[in-house]
């Protein structure tokens, strides 16, 4: 067990899976207590109580982060758990309908937008309050596409709610400085987690450039794609007072995959 989060208390949306349960599990490691958001009521206790077999302190928000009235009530909840809020690791999200512009339908794009930009917006803006009465970090989780990648044909609604949280996260660390609160961002590229699976691409085949690349598209590591917990120590770093003179900064972490491919 470590003490870099020793007292703090951290909200972290997305966190039933991937990414976002393995950084609330470092951060319990490091002393911090956790508010773990997800839709999945289900999939977010079973995340929860692993994260508190061995003692550490967490509790579930079941929330759809689109929904303004349902985050703004789960970090209400969060508050009058512990009376605080220090980090916040906007980690939410989900990679909708793949496709051509002329085949992705209006619906299609605005549930991409709503969840990944709104949603990101919504978490922020209710959480901000509390981190001004003693500084904080946040944190949120945006992509190689839209910010240093696009080859990926049909992801157009991805790609640019992922450029939207960057821009946003931008705007905000220069708001908010004052308050001595730090805003970065992370870009991972190909981690190994659920959320690939639950892609749905519709008719790609003859859209876009053919793109050709060496065996092994991703140089570092003999190609092989990161994991959860290489992104959660990213995460913990961002959170930590390691990182207290970094703000309004995208880091990307993809063992220079988009280095080769953007």
């Amino acid at each position: 067990m470590g003490e870099r989060l020793q007292g703090k208390v951290a909200l972290v949306t997305g966190g039933s899976s991937g990414i976002g349960e393995a950084t609330a599990k470092l951060f319990i490691a490091e002393g911090a207590r956790i508010g773990a958001v997800a839709r999945t009521v289900d999939e977010l206790q079973r995340a929860v109580d692993g994260m508190t077999k061995n003692g550490g302190e967490a509790i579930a928000l079941p929330a759809d982060i689109s929904q303004p009235d349902q985050i703004r009530e789960a970090i209400e909840r969060l508050i009058a758990e512990w009376g605080r809020l220090d980090i916040v690791f906007a980690n939410a999200g989900i990679n909708g309908v793949w496709a051509p512009i002329d085949e992705l339908s209006p619906e299609e794009w605005r549930r991409t937008i709503n969840i990944n930009l709104n949603g990101t917006f919504y978490t922020l803006k209710y959480a901000v309050p509390h981190l001004k009465k003693q500084g904080g970090s946040i944190i949120v989780t945006s992509s190689v596409n839209g910010t240093r990648k696009f080859s990926n044909t049909g992801a157009s609604a991805y790609a640019t709610s992922k450029a939207g949280q960057v821009a946003l996260t931008k705007m905000l660390a220069l708001e908010l400085a004052e308050h001595d609160i730090r805003v970065n961002v992370i870009c991972p590229g190909a981690i190994r987690t659920s959320i690939d699976e639950r892609t749905e691409r519709q008719d790609l085949e003859d859209a876009g450039w053919p793109v050709k690349y060496p065996e092994g598209h991703i140089p570092l590591r003999d190609g092989k794609p990161g994991t959860p917990e290489q992104v959660a120590d990213l995460v913990l770093f961002l959170a930590s007072e390691a990182s207290d003179h970094i703000t309004g900064t995208p880091v990307w972490i993809d063992g220079a995959e988009t280095l080769l491919q953007g």
